[in-house]
Parts: structure tokens; sequence; C-alpha cells
């Protein structure tokens, strides 16, 4: 039996180490959010999107370089939101969503540090194991996805080491994810958010330059966000809806009655309007949902003559 105690510190010193090299600093925030959990009866290693599981045998069977290689790999998880984001290509296809968000993560740890000088992916009698496909380079999970589907449709994609596994060295809880309500997973992004700006401050004071060769994905995710519902808002009710102009060429019908007669007020009438739906691989069903109750906010402001939707 395996000195549980003794795997625990080779993880935790893993990431500490991990957090003092400039080139991977800037993913110390990250690998302080949720908890971390050793366990005898795991084969491998998981994350949730926000816990990350180590199995004693597994981490006992890699080296230091190959063990940070897989923190990070987990972390990486974590911080690109796979797990959440990507529930839709897993839903479609588990393995291709499982295989895509690996060969993203492990390209950008690869490219890190090529002649693994801190990390190295974990070896199987001296062969590397695990996805790593240059070609995919510059790519985000979702369109290495779909290459993997086209080429899968055409008889050419890879068929991992057996039937339902996806060719990783480690396993995805996308069942876990699934048991945080919306509003954890409302609390987890915040987090995450939190925890990359604060590791990219970290980066460039350990440094004292810039974030250098950021990953695409990153970037994307720290990049400032407009809350789309609020612009979409002030332009219907700015644009279609205003009726803030007073006219005697049509008197107000309410105070006739009472023989008053008071100029109405008119705006600009909406005729046809067309809303597009984004029903990419990225957007889940909540977020349709979301869409729609702002689709028909629409349809009660400003009353249009017609609308069309599109998805």
């Amino acid at each position: 039996m395996l000195d549980r105690s003794k795997i625990e510190r080779r993880v935790k010193k893993a990431k500490i180490t991990l957090m003092r090299k400039p080139e991977f600093a800037m993913w110390s925030g990250i690998m302080m959010v949720g908890k971390t959990e050793v366990r005898d009866d795991f084969p491998t290693a998981a994350t949730n999107g926000r816990d990350e599981i180590y199995g004693t045998q597994f981490v006992d069977s890699l080296n230091d370089k190959e063990l940070m290689f897989v923190v990070l790999h987990e972390n990486l998880h974590k911080a690109f939101r796979h797990l959440y984001i990507w529930r839709k290509l897993h839903d479609e296809n588990s393995r291709l969503a499982n295989m895509a968000c690996d060969y993203v993560i492990n390209l950008i740890l690869h490219d890190a540090d090529p002649s693994e000088q801190t990390i190295a992916m974990p070896r199987k009698d001296g062969e590397i194991y695990g996805l790593l496909d240059t070609r995919f380079r510059r790519m985000n999970t979702k369109q290495v996805y779909d290459l993997l589907k086209q080429e899968q449709e055409e008889g050419k994609g890879q068929s991992g080491d057996s039937e339902g596994e996806s060719g990783g060295f480690d396993e995805h809880d996308w069942d876990g994810a699934q048991e945080l309500d919306a509003e954890q997973q409302e609390q987890l992004a915040k987090e995450v958010d939190q925890a990359l700006r604060q590791g990219q401050m970290a980066a460039q004071k350990i440094a004292g330059k810039g974030a250098g060769n950021m990953p695409r994905e990153l970037g994307d995710l720290l990049a400032p966000k407009v809350d789309w519902r609020e612009v979409l808002r002030e332009f219907v009710n700015s644009v279609c809806s205003a009726k803030d102009a007073s006219s005697w060429r049509r008197v107000n019908r309410r105070f006739v009655g009472q023989h008053i007669y008071l100029p109405s007020l008119i705006g600009e009438k909406v005729g046809h309007v067309v809303v597009g739906i984004d029903t990419s691989g990225s957007i889940q069903q909540d977020e349709i949902t979301r869409f729609l109750s702002e689709v028909k906010s629409i349809v009660e402001d400003v009353h249009p003559d017609k609308l069309d939707l599109i998805y």
C-alpha cells in the first residue's frame, strides 16, 4: 500500500514549483481554485472543472516532470472551463469532445516547454502517451472537434485505445461538473476569472514584463465582456420604442370621453424585425432559453409588425 500522505506532498510540491516558474506562474491562481484530493481507488487524474482528483498509483508511476505536466493539464481544463462551455459537444460525441479538449491543452503545454526542462508528457516504456498533434496549433476546442468529427465521418479518425476511450491519460468528470447547480457554476466562473487575472499579475511580477505568449483561449477568457442583454435592450428602447414626441394630428383617446382634448405621444413604428440566435457548439440550452426570453421582451416592448427568428 502506497503512503497517501507522501503522494499528497508530491502533488503539493508540484504546484508550488510551477507557481515559482515564470513560464507557468500565470496558472498559479487557478491551481488554488477548488479542492485537491488524492485517492487510492482512482485510476488516473481528473477534474470536474473545480476540484482535482489524483490516483495514488497513477501519481506514483510518474516522475516529477510528468507529474507537473499532469497537474497543469487538469488545471487548464479548469481555466478554460471545458466541462461547462463544451457540454454540448460532449453530449453529441463524448470521445471526440475529450480528445479535442486534450489536444488543445497538451499542445499549449508542449509549446510552453518544448525541451522539457520543467514539464514532460507522461511516458510508458519510454514512449509518450496522450494526445499531441502540432496541426492543431492555434485552434480552439470547437475547431479541433469539428476537424476530428469530419475525419471520423471520412473514416480517417483515431479510434482511441479502445471503444469509448479517447487515448488521453486522464479522466474527464462531465457528470461531476453537472452536479454543480446554476448558482455554483456562476460562482465558479467568477472564481476562475479572478484566478486567471491574479495569475497574469503574478507572471508579470516574476518575469518583470508582459504576459508573453498567452494561449489564445486564455486571452479570450480575460478579454473584457459586454453584457449583450443590456446592449440589446438599450438599442430596442432607444431606437424602436421611443414615444417621446407629442402631436395634435391624433388626439389622446383616453380623455376624449371627458371632453378633454390632449395630444398623443408618437414615436418610430417598428415594422419588420429579424433576430438571429447563435446555436453553435459553445451555446448551451440555458443560454438559448435566455436568448428566447429577450426575443419575447422585444415583442412585448415594441410590438413589431413582423418578427423573423433565425437559428
